[in-house]
């Protein structure tokens, strides 16, 4: 072997080292990973992100389809956050809304664990769609 060839040996041996052992990622790089999930019933459809999804202050985005995944307009969006397992009661927010198929709700949620999101979706004065999913919060 040359000296040339034994240098790149070994500098590609380290290279191998450092990515085998390199550090974890840092438990704080997880923790801003957003929460999604899709809930739909035979009426609706909606695509929901908690971001971030871990305890403590949240955005929670609702993108509403109708089953033939085209936008959905809605009169009105409320988001029911709950942890039973924890002791949290059932907290209502009504939803902003940012265009003509999405909402928004900035919160809190004070504790980790598995919660149940329920959206309630009022798409005309007579018609009402109530959906629940669990979500959980790292």
């Amino acid at each position: 072997m040359t000296k040339g060839n034994l240098s790149r040996a070994v500098f590609g041996a380290l290279c191998y080292a450092s990515s085998v052992f390199a550090a974890p990622t840092p438990v704080s790089a997880r923790e801003d990973e957003s929460f999604f999930t899709h809930i739909h019933t035979d009426k609706a459809m909606a695509n929901v992100t908690v971001s971030p999804g871990r305890a403590g202050p949240v955005d929670i985005t609702i993108q509403l389809q109708t089953v033939d995944e085209l936008p959905l307009k809605a009169e009105a969006v409320s988001v029911t956050l709950s942890s039973t397992k924890a002791g949290v009661k059932a907290q209502t927010i009504r939803a902003t809304k940012a265009n003509e198929s999405e909402w928004h709700v900035r919160t809190s949620l004070p504790v980790r664990g598995r919660w149940t999101l329920g959206l309630g979706i009022l798409i005309s004065g007579t018609d009402k769609v109530d959906v629940a999913a669990p979500i959980l919060v790292k």
